[in-house]
C-alpha cells in the first residue's frame, strides 16, 4: 500500500524566489570560496590561485567573470606597468559573506558529528575483536 502524500506546510516560495536567485549567484565549484578570499580585501589573479590551488586558471577566470557580470565582484584595471588587475566584493558581494560564514559553521558542526559517530562505531568493534 502506498503512503499518503502529506501536505507541505511550508510557505509557497516568493513570487521570483529570491532564495533560488541567490542560489544562482553561488553555483558552481569554487564560487563560494573567491567571495571568502575576497572578504578581507581586494586580489589580484595570481594571489587567488595561491589561495586557492585546486582551481584551475581557467575555472577561476570562468568564476571571476561570472561573479563580475551578476555585481559580486568588481574588477579593477591598476595603470601600473605591466598593468595589473585586482578583484574585490562589491556592497552586494560582502552581502553574501554572513552566508558564507553560517555554511562554514554549519559544516564545522556536521564535521565534528561525523567524527563522533565515527569514533563511536570503532569503538565497540575493536571491543568485540
Amino acid at each position: 500500500m502506498a503512503l499518503k502524500i502529506r501536505k507541505n506546510q511550508s510557505p509557497p516560495p516568493p513570487r521570483g524566489c529570491p532564495l533560488s536567485h541567490c542560489m544562482e549567484i553561488l553555483k558552481g565549484a569554487w564560487t563560494p570560496n573567491v567571495i571568502w578570499c575576497l572578504a578581507a580585501g581586494s586580489r589580484r589573479f595570481s594571489e587567488l590561485r595561491h589561495d586557492i590551488p585546486a582551481v584551475s586558471a581557467k575555472v577561476l577566470t570562468v568564476r571571476l567573470r561570472d561573479l563580475e557580470k551578476k555585481g559580486v565582484v568588481a574588477r579593477t584595471v591598476r595603470p601600473t606597468s605591466p598593468p595589473s588587475v585586482e578583484y574585490s566584493l562589491t556592497d552586494l558581494g560582502a552581502e553574501l559573506l554572513p552566508a558564507i560564514r553560517a555554511i562554514v559553521e554549519v559544516s564545522h558542526k556536521l564535521k565534528m558529528r561525523n567524527n563522533e559517530a565515527c569514533l563511536g562505531r570503532t569503538a565497540p568493534a575493536e571491543a568485540a575483536e
